[in-house]
């Protein structure tokens, strides 16, 4: 053990000091912390998943502090990119949770959770996912550094190193957000041509379409064909084989089939989608949950003993710069005041059981995350099985305690976003301190930049979910949230037991089929989940990445560097399109009174104009406009990466 730490040398050396928690890098690492934030919200309640934000943030970092501000030092660039990947991070474990709440308090009549709920149960749930993980650094990213690999934060350590490119990557980033965020204002906001194209298969009962958009194409560039692939085929069981059986064996039935309202022969592929097909989707994806945390048990019991066993040998305080961690005594006040403001704060549900769920979920959770991205990444970290595994055990324990009130249902999805927000942030935080321990960062720097990331993303994440919620709605077309809707769906199901538990069986049946196959089930599932127009959406961004990795006439190092930046690129797409649509959310809640509607939104949307331009925006034929668009797109998105590519290696 001793002999690995002692041979392995950090790019930037123990007894050399660099600015690394400056105040250019809290600030600017604070802005990207809300921008990732933002955007990250944005496309995880309309897709139901988020990219890693650490890579954008660093080569942002390098653009801004190297080529702008003239600073010179790996270590600040890594700071901006450990505060501001915070973001990304709270952003997955609020909306995977705490829309449930939005979509509840509506149902009531109760209007909705106080600004005060959301932040704080971000803000907890973040501060306890860092100060869990602190004790585990050791362990895991020291002891275990030539064993745990951490993909995204090897990667992110890559990017640093090769710091002097940072300009032109940065460049990437900047020009798929301008590209982007112009492309959603022209979509969704002038309305030139509609976002989502849909097509009804009458005849055979099922229907297909794409949503034109660049951040899905990005999410399926960035996860790849065979990812993308996945999540395209269970859009297809959905959408043409599920859907079409339905029509087929229902389409006679004179009375109205639960949970539906209307009958089945008179609705079209998004009403059954509505109606049927996102239960069995939701049970696929709750299986599919259950399932990576089954898998992984043996690794959580390994860990997790393991880290109590170097927890109670302790080691001595070393005096190398890279090896100070906040210390211990702060860490335990720090957990304990969190749990403690999570009970007592009446704006918080969550009671003193739910407050010690929540200690002891946490860091078992916190432990299993910290490792299993060490091992297979953040993208295939399960934290939705985790957040399940947590909402079941906790509406069984309130349900016994205090009944099936409201305040115990509120209180199970609390408890669940807490728990949500621990572990992904927990994951965050090991890939960051993987990052830092090879470029050689101060640890308790890197930890203290994490928690302002967390406290600044924390308090913006509350103002998103508002927004959000106030221009569409959760559950809507436009924000359909998945992993929040099927949350709720769990809580309901323990607490009021009306379920369509057949419906919800039989995804749990397919998921499991899909891992006797040996597939990934979890992109399977979501695909699933997820309307068609969506996975087909990823499933462009996924064949444009093998394009690029198929390209025959390419050396291994122009084909790197053309994904590389295509990564970059399609990375700024996701964030130009969330921030536009945030802003277009402000618009949608600005009153203002015309002839095309009561709020500024409506007043920009150039197809309710009352003439022949107007017509042609709201008709079929606005449909090939949209096609033609998004090829468009897809052909600025090859044309700049390659285009670039050829310049650089031409000089």
């Amino acid at each position: 053990m001793k002999k690995e730490e002692t041979t392995f040398k950090p790019f930037i050396a123990a007894d050399r000091v660099m600015p690394e928690l400056t105040w250019v890098s809290v600030l600017l690492g604070i802005m990207l912390a809300v921008l990732f934030g933002a955007a990250n919200a944005y496309l995880g309640l309309r897709v139901g998943m988020t990219v890693s934000a650490s890579i954008p943030a660093a080569v942002i970092s390098m653009g801004v502090i190297r080529v702008i501000l003239k600073r010179d030092s790996i270590l600040e660039n890594n700071m901006v990119q450990t505060i501001g990947s915070a973001g990304e991070s709270v952003a997955a474990g609020a909306i995977f949770t705490l829309p449930a709440l939005f979509m509840w308090m509506e149902e009531w009549g109760e209007g909705a959770p106080s600004l005060t709920e959301i932040s704080l149960i971000a803000l907890c749930g973040g501060v306890l996912g860092v100060l869990f993980m602190i004790p585990l650094r050791q362990a895991l990213i020291v002891k275990e550094h030539g064993t745990l690999p951490y993909p995204e934060g090897t990667a992110c350590a890559e990017v640093l190193v090769a710091g002097e490119e940072g300009g032109s990557k940065a460049g990437a980033v900047f020009g798929g957000m301008g590209v982007a965020a112009v492309y959603k204002f022209l979509a969704d906001g002038l309305k030139l041509f509609p976002s989502d194209v849909d097509f009804e298969l009458k005849s055979y009962g099922g229907g297909v379409g794409i949503s034109v958009l660049p951040a899905l194409a990005g999410v399926g560039y960035i996860c790849g064909p065979k990812i993308a692939s996945y999540m395209f085929s269970g859009g297809l069981i959905s959408w043409l084989i599920l859907m079409p059986l339905i029509k087929l064996f229902g389409g006679g039935l004179t009375e109205v089939f639960a949970p539906a309202t209307k009958l089945i022969s008179e609705m079209g592929s998004q009403q059954l989608w509505g109606s049927y097909i996102r239960y069995i989707g939701a049970g696929a994806v709750a299986a599919a949950g259950i399932i990576s945390l089954i898998k992984s048990l043996p690794l959580i019991v390994n860990t997790f003993r393991a880290s109590m066993k170097d927890l109670r040998g302790g080691r001595q305080a070393s005096s190398l710069r890279t090896e100070k961690d906040l210390p211990m005594n702060l860490v335990l006040i720090g957990v304990l005041a969190a749990v403690v403001i999570l009970w007592l704060v009446p704006s918080v549900p969550v009671s003193l059981p739910g407050a010690l769920l929540i200690a002891v979920f946490g860091f078992l959770f916190a432990t299993v995350s910290s490792r299993l991205v060490g091992l297979v990444g953040s993208s295939n970290n399960p934290v939705s099985g985790m957040a399940i595994a947590t909402l079941l055990v906790s509406a069984l324990v309130l349900k016994a305690i205090s009944g099936t009130g409201h305040e115990s249902m509120m209180g199970v999805i609390s408890i669940g976003g807490v728990i949500c927000v621990i572990a992904a942030i927990a994951g965050d935080t090991s890939q960051d301190l993987k990052t830092g321990y090879i470029v050689g960062s101060t640890p308790k720097h890197q930890q203290l930049g994490e928690l302002i990331g967390v406290a600044a993303s924390a308090l913006a994440i509350g103002g998103v979910l508002y927004l959000l919620n106030q221009a569409w709605g959760y559950g809507s077309t436009e924000l359909p949230a998945p992993q929040a809707m099927i949350m709720k769906t769990v809580v309901e199901g323990v607490m009021n037991g009306n379920l369509p538990w057949t419906m919800i069986l039989t995804g749990a049946m397919i998921a499991v089929v899909i891992e006797i196959l040996g597939l990934p089930v979890m992109p399977v599932a979501v695909g699933l989940y997820l309307p068609l127009r969506t996975t087909s959406a990823i499933m462009v961004g996924g064949l444009i990445r093998l394009w690029f990795e198929k390209r025959k006439k390419d050396s291994g190092e122009q084909k790197k560097d053309a994904i590389d930046r295509g990564v970059l690129y399609t990375s700024g797409m996701i964030a130009g399109e969330g921030l536009v649509g945030i802003l277009l959310a402000v618009f949608a809640i600005i009153p203002m009174t015309s002839a095309r509607g009561t709020n500024l939104g409506d007043f920009l949307n150039l197809s309710l104009m009352d003439n022949g331009f107007g017509y042609f925006l709201a008709g079929p034929g606005a449909k090939a406009a949209a096609l033609a668009a998004f090829v468009l797109l897809i052909l600025i998105m090859c044309r700049f990466t390659i285009w670039h590519k050829e310049k650089k290696h031409a000089e």
